[in-house]
């Protein structure tokens, strides 16, 4: 069964390029701050989605078992 033509890609650990269809999608946190010590402190948090190819999803802990997921959760 064929997609058609499929828009690609780029993977953010890597820079591969692979078809939407096959990249991992997660979301990723930050947060930037200015540490003034004064009123004027400027705290910035948000979100960002980031696409992972399939090997640096596995190798980062993106995708893993569940049952290794869940064992890693409660040592910590």
């Amino acid at each position: 069964m064929s997609r058609g033509s499929e828009p690609l890609e780029v993977c953010s650990k890597c820079g591969r390029r692979i078809p939407r269809s096959k990249a991992i999608q997660d979301q990723k946190s930050y947060s930037l701050g200015t540490e003034l010590g004064t009123s004027e402190d400027v705290d910035l948090r948000g979100r960002r989605t980031v696409m992972y190819c399939i090997s640096c999803a596995k190798h980062g802990r993106v995708l893993e078992k569940l049952k290794k997921k869940n064992e890693r959760k409660r040592r910590y």
